[in-house]
């Protein structure tokens, strides 16, 4: 018995260091800084914050970008008018977090004078790698 109370003493260690990567205030900062690398095409910040198997499942599956093939689209960015976030909420477990919402986007037509507005439930999935904050998966679902 005591053998069993000394090894779960040392576990205590263990399980009270697993902590998410970032406060939630910090992760819904972080998380918006990743809507406007987004939406300029912000590559090199894209590289810091993206897990080495990082993916983004599209609406219902339409198309799945890995970090590579991201981070490729991107080096030719199709600049958006706007990204923006609402009604974030970010759930904890452990050193796992993650952050769900609505992104509006406003994307420029053709023309170059007018745009059109789309919406999306979003849900992306943070993790703490080596005491730094990554981003490991997103889903996103158009809303029309």
């Amino acid at each position: 018995m005591k053998k069993f109370l000394l090894s779960l003493a040392a576990c205590v260690p263990l399980i009270s260091s697993a902590a998410p990567c970032l406060p939630a205030p910090a992760l819904t900062a972080l998380d918006s800084k990743y809507e406007e690398a987004l939406r300029v095409g912000d590559v090199p910040f894209l590289q810091s914050l993206l897990a080495d198997d990082y993916v983004w499942v599209h609406s219902l599956g339409s198309q799945i970008e890995t970090r590579s093939s991201l981070l490729a689209r991107l080096a030719k960015p199709v600049v958006y008018k706007a990204r923006t976030t609402s009604d974030t909420q970010v759930h904890v477990q452990g050193e796992t977090s993650v952050v769900r919402g609505i992104s509006t986007t406003e994307q420029w037509n053709a023309d170059g004078a007018t745009w059109r507005t789309n919406r999306y439930q979003f849900m992306r999935t943070y993790v703490n790698v080596d005491g730094q904050c990554k981003l490991l998966a997103v889903q996103t679902m158009n809303l029309k």
